[in-house]
């Protein structure tokens, strides 16, 4: 027995033949091997570009970019201006489409018509899907449609889920019905053929094949053309242009994801994500409401004036911006014409726009839907797109006009030059440097105080300002103000306009004449409005700024930021004496403003008008710039009019009235209150706008106790204003519905002879604040009072116009103020050697034979460069053409270039960036 098992034992080793078999067969393995590697090799080596686009090709789709969510912009209160909306890209598979079982009957894939069928359902053109993947059977990635919408995307896969779910109910309803005792053959029946027709109907949905869908987002803008200058707009590689949507660009991209994947030989996906990043969000200090009301008011604006004159909009532009003195929050920011956000493109918004020179200066040609049509390339179209993409509040450079008055005086009193308390001559003109610039009374003010050539806007007030300031403060005040810097607003395209300020190097005692009531220098209405409520608020000069917040994709603030401020332009004693002077240019009876204050309200401002190159053209920029309330300021606006289309283009009347209708329902809505009663017509008003008498928000209608600055009886204290005899002071009263406080009787004659001309409680002022501002602008005849006050109501009154004519030029004198409208006013010192013929109220001239191409010549009223002033203009002229100058310009053609002598106009071209 133990040698049977030894045997055994023996027999189950390798024998010598088995082992040298096995030898073979490792050493054919490691041949085999050895061949494939280098079988791999060579087709590595030789095709493996080939290869490698292939199995690319074939798992494209399974390795794909995943997309981020750009960051969405909201107001102040948290209204939506832009944001990104989900759509979807419908990718077409014609490999996996044709790689179904063959039907006989076709002779095509099983999953090909129900496929066709489906990108149908999506809006796809089926014939074209099906020419595209016989011709390209291979393909594994065809963008078939863009920008699919979520709720087509949701409905879509709806419709798959709904089949399948309706198999599966019929289904629980034949058994159910199969179940019972008594069954119904004909329910059963209808439940079968229900049965069958969704089951066909869910079969064609599980043969879809080869369609897919790729998430992507676009940019949406769901409130249209607001704020468009400020939003700018993004295209669909998430690159912003202009506005927002450029400054931020990189805050609001974020980062995409990536998923890596391949599939199984069951095609089983298998892969690895990598999350996209969303971009971050903006919380801006424009408030959408206050938005709405500026551009309600621009485009009533521009539907008024539109064609008016000439085919066209209501104006080149309309710029309109408030901001919040305190802090330098921008509370509103709008322009016309503006466009659509989610259509940019729209080349529609361009008829009405000044046609572009070859250099893109606007001209005085317009186009018309011909023009546009003719517009066939898109370079041409782009130039033009530009333009109206352009945001005119902080990209356009022009003359302020009367507006920079106020920085003049201001300049003055903080240089220590002037105390606030001179006097000045107005006798209709100066002759500086050899020129006779000329106010736009040309009769003459006579004696003003420093409030008063405010208020009145005097050109020679101001110029005699400027001569006590200096060419050296002059021009340091400038720079502290901010003009010709960028404020470094957070908005792309904000012009620089240091090129269009002169130096104090090469200031001549004429520029600075006429740089101190708004010429030849280059603003833009951002500058203005920062530097004005600098003016205003105490000397503080705040950075303007859009965006108060950066946020994270899911809320969690990302930075605060804050208030920037940049400087103290001037000091609270200068800024209170700025507030009394633009106080009068509204209230005194003289004021240039006076159709500004809204109801309720007592607000300061500056009236502007500035005439754009070349001079004598007769068009005009008009502007107003304003605060409220008068008694602490909260807010400014800054209203410019760039080439109205009416005639004549200089009345200021529309720029105050711009802010009067816009400041009428904003200081409500930010629940300022009123600082004066309301009139019955000014209760109307607000009735008819559906508005609140905020009157009651912090004011009684229970008037005041008033106090003369008299001490009749020299015990130190004034006395009370006793006009009925009481023995107590008496209440206010407003006996003529003015809204100003009168009842002041101190001789006890019965009539009041003290004013209380700031409401405040306390009688200043014994000269009558209503004296001579009777007349009436639409009559021919006034009363001897008026006559005696305002001699030009006596003059022919003009329907047409609402102007008087002066019966001496011809020219127009607006009713209000007797400014002498559209005139020449700066007139040289000689005669024409030769050749003029407009002798009467003409510029001097040096040019030998009466050249037409002598830029400094003026040959009338009409044509002498303009000095502007409010209602009327300012004007001003070189006398020698070959003075050397140094060139300025603005994209309004409003550009200037100053030489020793005088004022070289020139059509400059070139735009400071």
């Amino acid at each position: 027995m133990a040698d049977r098992r030894k045997r055994r034992t023996q027999s189950r080793g390798l024998t010598p033949g088995m082992q040298k078999k096995l030898v073979v067969l490792f050493i054919v393995v490691l041949l085999a091997f050895g061949f494939l590697i280098y079988r791999l090799y060579h087709i590595s080596r030789d095709n493996g570009a080939e290869y490698e686009k292939t199995v690319l090709s074939q798992q494209s789709y399974d390795s794909r970019e995943l997309p981020y969510k750009r960051g969405t912009i909201t107001d102040a209160k948290g209204t939506v201006l832009a944001t990104s909306e989900l759509v979807y890209n419908v990718i077409i598979d014609a490999y996996q489409m044709n790689s179904g079982t063959i039907d006989e009957t076709t002779g095509e894939s099983i999953y090909v018509e129900p496929t066709l069928n489906a990108c149908e359902s999506l809006g796809i053109d089926k014939e074209k899907i099906r020419t595209y993947i016989t011709d390209n059977p291979d393909s594994r990635y065809y963008v078939a449609l863009k920008n699919l919408s979520y709720s087509q995307y949701t409905a879509y896969q709806q419709a798959i889920t709904d089949a399948s779910d309706k198999v599966k109910n019929i289904q629980a309803s034949l058994d159910e019905e199969n179940a019972k005792s008594n069954l119904d053959e004909n329910t059963v029946k209808q439940l079968e053929d229900q049965l069958a027709e969704a089951k066909k109907d869910n079969e064609e949905y599980q043969n879809i094949q080869g369609i897919w869908f790729e998430p992507a987002y676009i940019r949406s803008y769901p409130n249209g053309s607001l704020a468009c200058d400020v939003i700018g707009f993004a295209n669909d590689q998430n690159q912003g242009s202009f506005g927002l949507e450029e400054y931020y660009n990189d805050t609001l991209n974020g980062t995409p994801g990536r998923e890596y994947g391949y599939l199984s030989g069951q095609s089983t996906l298998q892969r690895t994500t990598i999350e996209a990043t969303d971009g971050n969000n903006l919380v801006l200090t424009l408030d959408a409401n206050i938005q709405s009301i500026c551009e309600k008011y621009l485009l009533q604006y521009n539907e008024e004036k539109q064609n008016k004159v000439r085919q066209g909009y209501g104006a080149n532009n309309v710029g309109v911006i408030i901001e919040d003195v305190t802090n330098g929050d921008i509370l509103a920011m709008a322009s016309y014409p503006n466009y659509d956000l989610s259509n940019p493109y729209d080349l529609s918004r361009i008829v009405g726009m000044p046609k572009l020179d070859d250099k893109d200066n606007p001209t005085d040609e317009y186009m018309t839907q011909a023009d546009v049509d003719a517009l066939d390339t898109f370079e041409e179209q782009s130039r033009y797109l530009n333009a109206l993409w352009t945001n005119f509040c902080i990209s356009t450079p022009y003359e302020p006009g009367s507006t920079a008055k106020p920085f003049t005086y201001a300049a003055g009193l903080e240089s220590g030059k002037m105390t606030g308390d001179e006097t000045y001559y107005c006798g209709g003109s100066l002759n500086v440097g050899g020129w006779d610039i000329y106010c736009h009374n040309r009769s003459g003010d006579g004696i003003l105080t420093d409030n008063e050539a405010i208020e009145r806007s005097c050109n020679v007030a101001l110029m005699q300002m400027a001569e006590q300031i200096g060419v050296e403060d002059f021009t340091k005040f400038q720079r502290i103000f901010g003009f010709g810097l960028r404020t470094n607003i957070d908005l792309a395209g904000e012009a620089r306009t240091d090129s269009m300020v002169i130096s104090a190097d090469d200031m001549s005692v004429s520029d600075l004449a006429t740089n101190s009531f708004g010429q030849n220098f280059d603003v833009t209405m951002i500058q203005m409005i920062s530097a004005f409520s600098s003016l205003i608020n105490g000397g503080y000069y705040w950075q303007p700024h859009l965006v108060s917040r950066i946020a994270s994709a899911s809320g969690a603030t990302v930075q605060n930021i804050e208030p920037r401020l940049v400087k103290q332009t001037v000091s609270e004693t200068t800024s209170e004496k700025i507030r009394e002077a633009t106080l009068q240019v509204v209230e005194g009876a003289n004021g240039t403003g006076k159709k500004a204050r809204p109801a309720g309200y007592r607000i300061g401002g500056k009236t502007g008008t500035a005439e754009t190159l070349p001079r004598g053209n007769n068009e005009y920029i008009v502007s107003f710039e304003a605060y409220a309330p008068y008694e602490d300021p909260k807010i400014a606006i800054y209203v410019v009019i760039d080439r109205m289309n009416d005639a004549p283009e200089d009345q200021t009347s529309d720029a105050c009235l711009l802010v009067r209708e816009i400041l009428t329902e904003v200081l409500p809505y930010l629940n300022i209150s009123m600082t004066v009663p309301l009139t019955s017509e000014e209760e109307a008003e607000l009735e008819a706008l559906n508005l609140q008498n905020t009157y009651a928000y912090g004011s009684s209608n229970t008037p005041i106790a008033i106090k003369n600055n008299f001490d009749s009886d020299g015990d130190g204290v004034n006395d009370a204003v006793d006009a009925n005899g009481d023995g107590a002071a008496d209440t206010a009263l407003d006996t003529n519905g003015d809204g100003v406080t009168d009842a002041v009787d101190t001789d006890g004659d019965g009539k009041a002879d003290m004013w209380d001309t700031d409401n405040d409680g306390v009688a200043d002022s014994t000269t009558d604040p209503n004296a001579g501002s009777s007349g009436s602008e639409s009559s021919d005849t006034a009363s001897s009072g008026d006559t005696q006050d305002k001699p030009w109501l006596s003059y022919e009154y003009d329907e047409t116009t609402g102007y008087y004519i002066d019966p001496e030029t011809g020219g127009y004198i607006d009713p209000e103020t007797g400014y002498s409208v559209g005139s020449s006013l700066m007139q040289g010192s000689t005669a024409a050697s030769s050749g003029s013929s407009d002798s009467t109220d003409a510029a001097s001239t040096t040019a030998s034979s009466g050249s037409s191409d002598a830029a400094a010549a003026a040959s009338s009223g009409t044509s002498a460069a303009d000095a502007t002033a409010d209602t009327g203009t300012q004007q001003t002229q070189d006398a020698t053409a070959d003075t050397a100058a140094s060139s300025t310009a603005s994209s309004t053609g409003t550009g200037t270039s100053t030489s020793d002598t005088g004022v070289v106009v020139t059509d400059s071209t070139s735009a400071a960036q």
